[in-house]
């Protein structure tokens, strides 16, 4: 193998792929990418098992190959670098040259590299770019960390008969949905795919330079296709809850409250709040917001606001950073918030609907 490529073309390409190569797996090929230089075209390809990416590289090909390089190694070496770089491969080493500058690291098998996985027969599902990141964004956060419940640690996505694309993230102590309708879909039928957190987060760096993206579903495989990019993960098995259950409809307390000062409030309070639960007390009444915090081994904080409220006067607890989580992903100037009982779940979404999508968020309240 034997080629010539920009700087800022190489260095773009390995700074994407640096999250995904496994840097302390049991396995050194997983710390590696594959460079795969054909007469015709070359691209670079990195995975961790789970997720695999393919991103097309351009260069100019003397002499066409295969190597297995360390992803990191490699990926320091040409940030330091000024000029463009010339590769090539000769027995097992890699010699990297630009300017002055002569390098020579050592490389793996190429044929050990993991094979591509077959996604096989697939539903395809057009997108654009910012209708998959808005989804994404508005439901990930709320999705688990490290939960017994593995399909919690997963986001999903649902297609339903009526051509309805929801997305949902829960860790089981607040939820966030994200529904609209599909802009161009070829299911038939319903479907439903639970990906890994990590997969989705490595994906919106693809993402973020796309215009159009098409999704295809295979049997144990989502593909992303965009701009010549093929991001391919594995779904999460399992039997994710019926959120639709716990979503609270008939909350008979209704609040309307200006999204960035609440947020800010919430902020402010939580300064004094013990780390792990963040509690804060609010009293909701139609003279306003009361908001405050208390530890006798820290000190307290009180905050008030003004806000549209007409009912009963009403006491609840919260975990100060589940609400500023949901209430950062509100669209509007202000968010619509309904509650019941102080140990009822509690309902959040835009004031002001969106035209192209519904947000709605739920997050269960603290014993105070």
């Amino acid at each position: 193998m034997h080629v010539r490529v920009k700087k800022e073309e190489i260095q773009e390409k390995l700074s994407k792929i640096q999250n995904i190569v496994e840097k302390k797996s049991i396995m050194p090929i997983l710390n590696h990418f594959l460079m795969d230089i054909s007469e015709q075209d070359g691209f670079i390809l990195a995975t961790d098992l789970e997720t695999a990416v393919k991103q097309p590289l351009k260069v100019d090909i003397s002499e066409p190959g295969k190597a297995c390089i360390h992803a990191k190694k490699f990926y320091e070496i040409v940030k330091e670098l000024d000029e463009d770089i010339e590769i090539s491969v000769v027995e097992q080493w890699l010699k990297i040259e630009s300017g002055q500058s002569v390098f020579r690291i050592a490389t793996l098998p190429a044929d050990e590299f993991p094979v591509w996985p077959e996604i096989g027969d697939a539903v395809k599902i057009n997108l654009t770019k910012d209708f998959l990141l808005t989804a994404i964004d508005k439901t990930i956060y709320a999705a688990g960390e490290a939960d017994a419940r593995y399909v919690l640690n997963g986001v999903l996505f649902h297609l339903t008969e009526l051509g309805e694309f929801k997305v949902v993230g829960t860790d089981g102590h607040r939820l966030a949905l994200f529904r609209a309708v599909a802009e161009d879909s070829l299911v038939k039928g319903e479907k439903k795919v639970i990906l890994s957190k990590k997969s989705l987060n490595e994906m919106k760096r693809f993402l973020s330079d796309s215009e159009s993206v098409s999704l295809y579903i295979g049997k144990t495989h989502v593909m992303c296709e965009m701009d010549g990019i093929s991001f391919l993960t594995r779904m999460i098995e399992g039997n994710y809850p019926d959120y639709e259950s716990v979503i609270p409809r008939d909350n008979d307390k209704v609040a309307i409250v200006d999204k960035n000062l609440f947020i800010a409030s919430l902020k402010r309070v939580s300064v004094l709040t013990k780390e792990r639960q963040n509690a804060v007390r609010t009293e909701w009444s139609k003279e306003g917001l009361v908001i405050s915090s208390s530890d006798p081994e820290i000190g307290e904080a009180q905050d008030e606001l003004k806000i549209e409220y007409q009912d009963e006067p009403f006491v609840i607890g919260f975990n100060a950073k589940y609400l500023i989580d949901a209430l950062e992903e509100i669209t509007s100037d202000k968010a619509k918030i309904t509650m019941r009982e102080p140990e009822k779940a509690v309902y959040i979404t835009d004031a002001t609907p969106c035209s192209s999508f519904i947000y709605e968020c739920v997050v269960m309240p603290l014993r105070l």
